[in-house]
């Protein structure tokens, strides 16, 4: 048996995309018969049919279905194998892959590339951004190294992903000039159901940690007058800057606006006592800490160069340039 090859597998994984070989050759910059004679040569080697024909147009059989997993899974196996033959030259040349919710991404993680860049030049760097659902299973699924989110892991993928926090930063309950409290400064806890909310979508990290700390307040998500939804933080902050809504938004991503006085943070006053009542004097301010998770597979092969990027994460929170890493609310 000559066996199949590498060649053929991509071939394959090819013509299973597309359905259709002349696409498949196009994309692979070779010939339709080339194409023809691997799939021919691996349903005869095996004694299977891999692809139906129908007139013009061919389906994927139950054995090219089985394939096609397998075949994906080889080649990514094979892709982390040369990269990982390719870094033994002191980490002069190679790819990283990042996968980054948007406020760790956009605001905390560039400087963290830039370090590493200049320490290693010859990286290079890909990084995707997009919320803590899609980074959860895009690290589990291989498409990231490592993915870095403010979010938590779902249960379903807890077993998979290995995760440990590398920073933090607090959530903060943010209004433009036109709001009421913007003159206020402060809150109590009960005037949070009485002003309309922008919110980012659900599986953002920082709706998460917002609905946690309402949870903890003792406040039905429900209660919230929620008047607009967006799936960025920018988008969130844009629309409060001329309206009249609040958000609870990162500190990272409205350091600017609350220096030029557009936006205003307000402290909120949790004045309960334990058994939920309102006492007459005293009160302490309700905070929301929100740790930053480092996310990697727990058995997928990891090159020398996510080492050395997670060891630099690592590092850098333990040199003390976190101050406030908490997974509670305070």
């Amino acid at each position: 048996m000559a066996g199949m090859t590498l060649e053929q597998l991509k071939i394959f994984l090819a013509v299973a995309q597309h359905l259709h070989f002349t696409r498949a050759a196009e994309e692979l910059y070779i010939t339709q018969p080339a194409v023809s004679a691997a799939i021919h040569n691996l349903e005869q080697e095996y004694g299977v049919k891999l692809f139906h024909r129908i007139g013009r147009h061919i389906e994927i059989a139950e054995a090219g279905k089985l394939l096609q997993v397998e075949a994906q899974k080889i080649l990514d196996q094979v892709s982390l194998t040369e990269r990982g033959l390719r870094e033994l030259n002191n980490l002069q040349r190679g790819e990283l892959k990042l996968g980054s919710s948007l406020t760790i991404g956009n605001y905390w993680l560039p400087s963290k590339i830039s370090e590493f860049k200049s320490r290693y030049p010859g990286i290079q760097i890909n990084c995707s951004l997009a919320n803590t659902e899609e980074i959860c299973l895009g690290t589990a699924t291989g498409q990231f190294d490592l993915g870095l989110v403010e979010g938590d892991v779902k249960p379903a993928l807890q077993s998979t992903l290995e995760y440990e926090i590398v920073g933090s930063d607090r959530l903060q309950i943010v209004v433009g000039q036109k709001h009421p409290w913007f003159e206020w400064g402060e809150i109590d806890l009960s005037q949070l159901t009485k002003t309309p909310w922008v919110m980012r979508e659900p599986g953002s990290g920082t709706q998460q940690r917002f609905e946690e700390a309402l949870k903890n307040w003792e406040i039905n998500l429900s209660e919230l007058d929620v008047i607009l939804v967006f799936n960025s933080g920018e988008m969130t902050k844009a629309a409060i800057e001329d309206g009249v809504g609040a958000i609870g938004i990162s500190e990272l991503m409205v350091k600017k606006e609350i220096q030029l006085g557009t936006l205003r943070a307000i402290r909120v006053i949790d004045n309960r006592d334990v058994n939920g009542a309102m006492p007459t004097a005293g009160y302490t301010y309700a905070e929301i800490v929100r740790p930053f998770f480092k996310l990697k597979h727990r058995q997928r092969f990891q090159t020398a160069l996510s080492k050395v990027f997670e060891q630099m994460l690592i590092s850098s929170m333990s040199d003390g340039s976190h101050q406030h890493i908490s997974t509670s609310l305070i």
